[in-house]
């Protein structure tokens, strides 16, 4: 029998319902891993889909579309490697999210998912049904044990495959970015190891998917929990990896060993990555958005730059009476450092005829609120008819603090396809403008150096609605909203708690609030990529009409 055993693995990026094309990227890794020589090409779960699906899986027509091209993969991955590839598996009426393993022209092996996670952006009970534990698969000389993802985070799944005789795990996965994720990750594969001695392999997808991104970052773990491979994070990488056997069992070759990002670096990758196949899968090529001369929009016009190029993205300065000149300066200057196009549309004589058109209806109240949003809606009308002429996407760029308290006009600048900093608080915000002042990487399309002043960075924030405005005229200043929102966002936190940690209860109480108040707009905001485990869409599920608040 055979002692060695080379595993391709393939971090790729699919695209959800894209079937034909992610098959063609899986005939295509397999034809690197035979000439290679290797025994087997793995993917990743639910490769051949794309994922999430979410209810998409449900529809008979796309299940049926999956499973016939996994049989005429069968037949083209005959001559060659073992393949395996996620995808959807319909059995006895019942729907599994299925590992299949292919070889000699046929499907050989169909793993079935036992573990469903049922929480955060998973709803996998809604959608699958849970299927009892199965035992390894055989693949040249080696008995491979495939927990799919969810599979690995329980350690009754991985003993099961160990006593029914595995050699080794391979585990697939379609696992999504949140800071700290691959601590968790990593930690977990290493219980698995230790608890049945067997090496492992973890095996990611990368790419963007409407709000997550996967972030791949696969790694091998030999007996013991020591790293002997480990694979890039948020980039697409194809790996050999060699297995030999001593008498002690399967061991995997040390190989290369990709550095880790900090967390400002992955979460800057992870919205880049996100808006880049967020436009591409949807079919964009170029965006749009309001640069005005803020923080804000400074770091989205920079994350765009890095994601589809300088020459593909339009900023427009929208002036009214109550812009600054200092705005209009900072703008220019973001703009000509990224090396992007500027144009200037001053909303000056659109907001004179819409105050004149309802000035008789407006008769006996007072200028207010209503006219600060007027102008807000103007600029998104404005940016939205540019979006349609010339079929550029509009980004939005509210950040997590002001889409957490409702400070952002909906039909206004809360306007637009998608939100790269949605997930990424005002405090957040700073710290990453002045992370990519000095940092510059070869997957960011954008220039090096210093792209946003530090003036842009150190001024008081304003919307510049109305004379000498600043946002803090309206909110406790942010670190002190940020550390609230923190407690009643990220934590759960009560009322009670944040008082006992040194918050003023009526500050406290004020953005309660204002987060729960804000739910109807937040249900109608562009999406935006994840980068906490309590962003805001399928994390974080509230209800728009709730007349709770918490009185502790």
């Amino acid at each position: 029998m055979a002692d060695t055993f080379r595993l391709t693995l393939a971090q790729l990026n699919p695209t959800v319902g894209a079937i034909g094309a992610n098959a063609g990227l899986a005939r295509e890794v397999w034809a690197a891993g035979r000439a290679a020589g290797a025994d087997m090409v793995a993917l990743p779960e639910m490769f051949l889909t794309g994922y999430q699906t979410q209810d998409l899986v449900m529809k008979p027509a796309f299940v049926a579309h999956a499973m016939a091209e996994i049989d005429r993969l069968a037949v083209d991955c005959a001559d060659g490697p073992a393949l395996g590839i996620g995808a959807p598996h319909l059995r006895g009426g019942a729907l599994y999210n299925a590992y299949y393993v292919v070889q000699h022209g046929r499907i050989t092996a169909t793993i079935l998912k036992h573990e469903l996670p049922n929480d955060a952006v998973f709803d996998e009970h809604r959608l699958f049904t849970v299927a009892p534990l199965q035992g390894p698969v055989q693949i040249g000389p080696l008995r491979i044990g495939i927990p799919i993802c969810e599979d690995a985070w329980h350690a009754e799944v991985c003993e099961t495959l160990a006593e029914t005789g595995a050699e080794i795990l391979l585990v697939p996965n379609g696992s999504p970015y949140h800071r700290g994720k691959l601590a968790v990750r990593t930690n977990l594969m290493v219980s698995r190891v230790v608890e049945t001695g067997l090496p492992l392999v973890y095996l990611n997808m990368v790419g963007g998917q409407d709000d997550q991104v996967f972030d791949g970052a696969s790694f091998v773990l030999n007996p013991g929990g020591a790293l002997a491979i480990q694979l890039p994070q948020f980039e697409r990488c194809v790996t050999h990896v060699d297995f030999s056997r001593s008498d002690d069992g399967w061991r995997a070759e040390p190989g290369a060993l990709a550095l880790m990002p900090h967390s400002h670096e992955a979460d800057y990758h992870a919205m880049v990555l996100s808006l880049r196949d967020y436009l591409g899968k949807t079919g964009f090529k170029k965006v749009v958005l309001g640069l005005s001369g803020g923080i804000d929009s400074a770091i989205v016009a920079t994350i765009a730059a890095d994601a589809v190029g300088p020459a593909n993205v339009h900023c427009v300065m929208l002036p009214s009476d109550y812009t600054s000149q200092a705005s209009l300066d900072d703008a220019a200057q973001v703009a000509n450092a990224l090396g992007c196009a500027l144009d200037t549309i001053a909303i000056t004589g659109a907001q004179t005829a819409v105050g004149d058109a309802l000035a008789p209806l407006f008769a006996g109240f007072e200028p207010g609120i209503t006219e600060e949003n007027i102008q807000s809606r103007l600029r998104g009308l404005l940016l939205m008819a540019l979006s349609n002429k010339t079929g550029a996407m509009l980004l939005t760029t509210g950040n997590k603090s002001e889409i957490a308290v409702g400070y952002s006009t909906i039909y206004g600048d809360m306007n637009g396809g998608f939100n790269p900093i949605k997930d990424l608080y005002k405090t957040r915000v700073f710290d990453t403008c002045r992370w990519r002042n000095d940092n510059h990487r070869p997957w960011m399309q954008g220039p090096a150096g210093e792209v946003i002043a530090p003036r842009v960075i150190d001024k008081p924030p304003s919307a510049e609605l109305r004379p000498n405005q600043r946002d803090d005229d309206s909110l406790p200043p942010y670190p002190v909203l940020d550390a609230i929102l923190d407690g009643l966002v990220e934590r759960d936190a009560s009322v009670a708690d944040l008082v006992a940690e040194g918050f003023d209860r009526a500050v406290v109480k004020k953005v309660e609030h204002l987060l729960y108040l804000s739910e109807y707009k937040r249900f109608q905001s562009a999406p935006g990529p994840r980068l906490t485990r309590k962003a805001f869409w399928l994390d974080r599920r509230y209800p728009i009409v709730n007349r709770w608040r918490d009185e502790s």
